[in-house]
């Protein structure tokens, strides 16, 4: 035997978290703090009303065992109910599964939709681990080139496109996400519905990765979960700042729970139980999550200006979630490269875009804007002085 690792794991590597990792160790080397705006996470922690359930329950003499596989009743009531208060959509409890993470959520969905060699799309840019999880689950992905000419959005041109001579559709399924990582552009209605009725009529399998919903900054972003065949993934992540507590949800058809309910079985037994408590008292404190939202609002103002300063290009709309997504082709330096040099020479961590671009990411950088006000002010400093150092537009080491 002289290799233990199996093909299926000889995936790219997600190159955030190695910056989170050389940030971690720069930190304790130097004593020195770095800004972070590499990580997709929030700077506060859960809601005061979360923790408080948590600090309740573990004082208490609760066992917090095992849980039923797609969540506890209470829970799984409860972001039924979100959706009506915040959207005026009727989901049916039934529908309804809490998952070990929203990355629970996306793994089964691809086990219990599809089979192996079956054929799924996605938007490029686009998460990092969708192409990768797609590849290791012995699916074939289809990349679907997107930019700042069709707003970053996978639209029912680019699905039409991948019909074939006959017009029946190439592909079984489709991901889209709206807010997208790592652009932040989301669907307006009329596009979302569009893609929707296309799905529908041509017998493709639609996930809607709505994990940034509840961050936005126009307008409010619709709701997959008006079809009753599309998967819509939920989290506890992004607007709840719960990253940690690692619980999502999805709102999947009624003929696929039961097999979602299977596998998850045999994936995890049960989403985390003492996070499936705290999530419920989550949804208490919407007006202090609706202040985090505009701080990430007023930070997007701020890194916004800084990056059209120093010569950015094509930055990303970012109608929502927390990042901005742009081309820093100009400096003549690959993303990688730039990534190690700003964290190295200025304390400022952020993310290659080979992350979300394997073909052309070199070429653009993700800057988080979920950190502290001040921090993104700092580091807009930084990078300004950085650039002023090597002159506009230059492209010289």
């Amino acid at each position: 035997m002289t290799d233990l690792a199996s093909h299926r794991s000889l995936v790219p590597p997600f190159h955030v978290m190695e910056v989170i990792a050389a940030a971690a160790e720069q930190e304790a080397r130097t004593g020195e703090r770095v800004l972070h705006l590499e990580a997709g996470q929030p700077s506060a922690g859960a809601p005061p009303s979360a923790v408080a359930e948590a600090q309740r329950l573990l004082a208490s003499e609760a066992t917090l065992g095992y849980t039923p596989t797609l969540g506890i009743a209470a829970l799984r009531q409860r972001v039924a109910g979100w959706y009506t208060e915040r959207y005026g959509v009727d989901v049916p409890v039934g529908r309804v599964v809490i998952t070990s993470g929203a990355t629970g959520a996306v793994v089964s969905t691809l086990l219990a939709r599809f089979d192996a060699g079956q054929r799924v799309a996605f938007a490029v840019p686009g998460y990092a681990c969708y192409p990768q999880l797609i590849a290791a689950l012995g699916l074939h992905g289809v990349p679907v080139r997107v930019g700042p000419d069709d707003g970053f959005l996978l639209r029912v041109s680019h699905l039409e496109a991948l019909l074939d001579a006959d017009g029946n559709p190439t592909i079984d399924g489709v991901i889209i996400a709206s807010p997208a990582n790592p652009t932040g552009t989301q669907y307006p209605t009329e596009q979302l519905a569009e893609v929707l009725a296309w799905c529908s009529a041509n017998g493709v399998q639609l996930i809607a990765d709505e994990l940034y919903h509840g961050i936005t900054f126009d307008e409010p972003a619709p709701t997959a979960v008006i079809s009753d065949d599309a998967v819509v993934i939920g989290s506890f992540s992004k607007y709840f700042c719960m990253t940690g507590w690692r619980l999502g949800w999805m709102i999947a058809p009624e003929k696929l729970v039961a097999a979602v309910d299977r596998l998850s079985q045999h994936f995890y037994l049960s989403p985390p139980t003492l996070a499936q408590h705290i999530a419920i008292a989550a949804f208490d404190d919407v007006e202090i999550l609706d202040a985090e939202v505009e701080r990430y609002a007023t930070n997007r103002s701020i890194m916004s200006a800084a990056l059209t300063e120093i010569g950015v290009r094509d930055i990303a709309p970012c109608d929502g979630a927390f990042y901005l997504y742009g081309d820093v082709s100009h400096w003549g330096i690959d993303s990688m490269e730039l990534a190690t040099t700003w964290l190295r020479d200025l304390g400022v961590a952020v993310t290659p875009g080979i992350d979300f671009d394997h073909e052309r990411g070199g070429d653009w950088i993700r800057w988080s804007i979920a950190g502290s006000t001040e921090d993104i002010a700092e580091a807009c400093e930084r990078l300004r002085t950085w650039s002023a150092s090597r002159g506009a537009g230059t492209a010289d080491a």
